[in-house]
């Protein structure tokens, strides 16, 4: 099972770039994350019909670790965000989800 916490984010145009950069799955995000035992990957997802809207996918082996994370990072991922601010209009957390299919097969075993 994966614990994963998605965000929608709505960017404008001139940062479209650099907001690709910052939140793909090599960013600056992604390299934060994997400083932390448990992480996995981030996944960026570009809508395919509307310019500037993402989501992206933060990709946990559990819940705990991913509280770990935020307990010992708070500082550096606070100021990362601050840094990163300017290429965002909006930003929402959509919830933290855990895979279905995973789990499923690990009540199978």
């Amino acid at each position: 099972m994966t614990y994963d916490i998605i965000w929608e984010f709505r960017v404008p145009k001139p940062s479209l770039d650099a907001f690709e950069a910052a939140y793909g799955p090599d960013g600056t995000w992604a390299r934060l994350f994997a400083r932390a035992p448990g992480f996995v990957e981030v996944e960026l997802l570009r809508c395919a019909e509307e310019e500037g809207r993402y989501l992206t996918i933060d990709r946990w082996v559990s819940r705990r670790l991913f509280e770990t994370f935020q307990e010992e990072f708070a500082d550096d991922y606070r100021e990362l965000d601050k840094t990163l601010e300017d290429l965002i209009m909006i930003e929402t957390r959509l919830g933290a989800f855990e895979n279905v299919r995973a789990s499923e097969l690990a009540s199978d075993t």
